[in-house]
């Protein structure tokens, strides 16, 4: 049985006592945030509860704190404020360079990504030839990956990262895995991934991937959740506030 409880989560990050404009953006948006006492509230009062068989989507404008919380449940950030229980194994796909060290060849990356994963060594000896083959990456894997191209470096990174079968699976936008050779078949595993794991967490952009793929939508906006239902509903009063 897997779980993830939220209660009364806030998170808060230490910014610069200076201020400047940089300081009080909302990290990777346009957006100005609260800040207080050299602090910036990313995650306020959250509460959430999804079990087996939950497909929650996770809508909002940029800086609306989506991404900050995929990376608090998969236990990047913890929270400053409420509790948190997370049961069950997670793949995280998104930050795939995370765990990557790139003075080493992809083969010892395989070997160090999937400890990051929770995998044994004997469970990532035996994915070992799989993921080679799926990232049809050949003699390149025994280069340091700091010579690979983007296009080789998120292939190896995705194959290690969707060779698990997760129990609780969060994702950050639908990834586009290197050239166009290889989306296909990545998208295909992803599905897949989507498929079989017992609950997923999905922040989009897109209203049509959060009604055709989820079950329960969430609209955030500064890091508060202004609305939670079924995903058509949610959608369409974010949509109308929006044009609003």
């Amino acid at each position: 049985m897997s779980s993830i409880e939220l209660k009364n989560i806030g998170l808060e990050f230490n910014v610069w006592h200076q201020r400047s404009i940089k300081d009080i953006l909302v990290p990777g948006s346009n957006k100005f945030s609260s800040f207080e006492n050299g602090k910036v509230k990313a995650l306020d009062n959250i509460t959430l509860s999804l079990k087996d068989g939950d497909r929650l989507a996770i809508v909002g404008h940029n800086g609306a704190g989506k991404s900050t919380l995929l990376k608090l449940i998969s236990g990047i950030y913890p929270p400053k404020e409420g509790t948190m229980s997370v049961e069950g194994n997670i793949s995280s796909m998104f930050e795939l360079a995370t765990g990557f060290e790139m003075e080493q060849t992809g083969w010892n990356n395989m070997r160090l990504r999937g400890l990051m994963l929770g995998l044994t060594p004997k469970e990532i000896d035996a994915k070992m030839q799989e993921i080679a083959d799926f990232s049809e990456l050949g003699n390149y894997l025994n280069m340091p990956v700091k010579y690979y191209s983007s296009g080789m470096f998120v292939r190896l990174a995705f194959s290690i990262s969707t060779s698990i079968e997760p129990d609780i699976l969060l994702l950050d936008e639908i990834i586009a895995a290197g050239d166009a050779g290889f989306i296909q078949k990545a998208n295909e595993r992803l599905q897949g991934m989507v498929s079989n794991s017992k609950i997923m967490v999905l922040v989009t952009h897109s209203m049509e991937s959060a009604v055709e793929m989820c079950n329960r939508c969430i609209w955030m906006e500064g890091g508060k959740i202004m609305l939670s239902g079924d995903p058509e509903y949610v959608t369409e009063e974010y949509l109308k506030a929006s044009v609003g």
